[in-house]
């Protein structure tokens, strides 16, 4: 652990000596999505809610990424609540409950026709985050259940955990569509392998940049143009997962591969766009009784 916290800190210092300067950067652009499972499947559990955020600078946006590491740069947050199936008494087993904020910097850039990310996130966990709380402030305003003091009890303790992030992709015209495989690989708070793929078909993404957001595997536009119609979406990945801090193995759970299946529109217009998904989970660990099926939404109107 004290490699890993000294590389991710490594990492995390090289990348803020590359910090924008005038001459050579600009802001280029601002991405969000929101995601919760009431906009799915409308059953709280699990990774029942979540929020990304980029910020990103570099030099003038060309439709393509730039081929030297850090010349591009994103700031990245992202807020997640996971909770057991029953938020007043869960049964035995079950996944405890878990509040996540992580901040991190990651460079985007391309080796030919291969696109690079890769950066490190300091996550931190616990009642520190407040999420708990603000949970459950949020549920008595909606008059659904809080979170009980036997749960927020038993949650993953206070925390702080260097990740490291790296992600390979290449696009591949298909069509009218676009295919991007890809692998991402995560160490730290978790650490993982995963593999997938994301077609896109329609103009709106295309000449863009895109982040993955965590849970769900969306990617949400950030440095964008103006392609007004309609993209369709569909996305799979599977995971080799090692390690959780979310689901430690001291408390008894057994990792499983992790599957996720997505699919989403963008849709761009005159001074607006809309972006809903939604995406299927499967189970994270061996006692978890089924998937679920999380939304994701983002709404843009300029003036």
């Amino acid at each position: 652990m004290r490699c890993l916290r000294r590389g991710a800190l490594a990492l995390l210092l090289v990348l803020a000596l590359a910090l924008p300067v005038a001459a050579e950067r600009e802001r280029l652009g601002y991405g969000r999505l929101v995601v919760n499972d009431q906009f799915g499947d409308t059953r709280d559990r699990d990774r029942t809610g979540a929020y990304a955020s980029s910020r990103v600078w570099g030099p003038t946006w060309s439709g393509r990424l730039p081929t030297r590491p850090g010349a591009l740069l994103e700031l990245r947050f992202h807020g997640e609540i996971m909770t057991p199936r029953n938020l007043v008494r869960p049964r035995p087993g079950d996944r405890p409950y878990a509040g996540a904020l992580s901040l991190g910097l990651h460079s985007h850039f391309r080796r030919g026709a291969t696109e690079i990310a890769a950066g490190a996130d300091l996550v931190v966990t616990g009642p520190q985050t407040g999420l708990g709380d603000l949970q459950g402030a949020l549920h008595e305003v909606l008059q659904s259940p809080v979170p009980s003091k036997r749960v927020l009890d038993d949650q993953i303790p206070n925390g702080v955990h260097p990740t490291l992030v790296a992600e390979i992709g290449r696009e591949v015209a298909l069509g009218r569509g676009r295919l991007r495989p890809f692998i991402e690989a995560r160490l730290g708070a978790e650490t993982l392998l995963r593999a997938g793929a994301d077609l896109t078909l329609g103009p709106v993404g295309a000449g863009e940049l895109l982040v993955r957001e965590a849970s769900t595997g969306h990617r949400y536009r950030v440095v964008t143009r103006d392609a007004r119609g309609t993209s369709f979406l569909l996305g799979a990945d599977i995971a080799a997962v090692r390690s959780s801090v979310f689901l430690p193995e001291s408390r008894g759970h057994d990792l499983t591969a992790r599957r996720r299946l997505r699919a989403g529109l963008h849709w761009q217009g005159e001074g607006r766009a809309v972006f809903y998904g939604l995406a299927w989970l499967g189970p994270e660990f061996e006692r978890q009784e089924s998937g679920q099926l999380l939304g994701a939404l983002r709404l843009d109107i300029w003036f």
